[in-house]
């Protein structure tokens, strides 16, 4: 894909990747509030015909650049994002156990958010 825009839908809590006037990829994620503001990846899903061209690998670097400029932690609970992030430990930092834990219990008290 020769030019990929990547925007940031928080009212939507999605990170998109859009390439040729449509979206192929996205993080879908929420802000944390307590016990401190955190974004939380849940989902990272890249279209069929786009897999393989780093998409998804794009996202997770935009989501962790997005916390960072934001001054806050990444609570990843997306399979692809923590092994993103396991990868990448110098544009990663670790997550906080009790942000992680606190992000579970988020998702457990909202059945079908995700």
């Amino acid at each position: 894909m020769s030019e990929m825009e990547i925007r940031d839908d928080r009212a939507a809590g999605r990170l998109e990747a859009v390439g040729g006037g449509e979206v192929v990829g996205r993080i879908e994620y929420f802000v944390l509030d307590t016990p401190r503001r955190a974004l939380v990846p849940v989902h990272t899903v890249v279209e069929p015909a786009h897999e393989g061209q780093g998409i998804a690998g794009s996202l997770a670097r935009e989501l962790y650049a997005v916390a960072e400029r934001e001054g806050v932690p990444v609570a990843p609970l997306c399979p692809y994002v923590v092994k993103w992030a396991e990868r990448h430990p110098d544009q990663a930092p670790a997550a906080d156990p009790a942000l992680l834990d606190a992000a579970k219990e988020w998702l457990r008290a909202h059945p079908g958010r995700f």
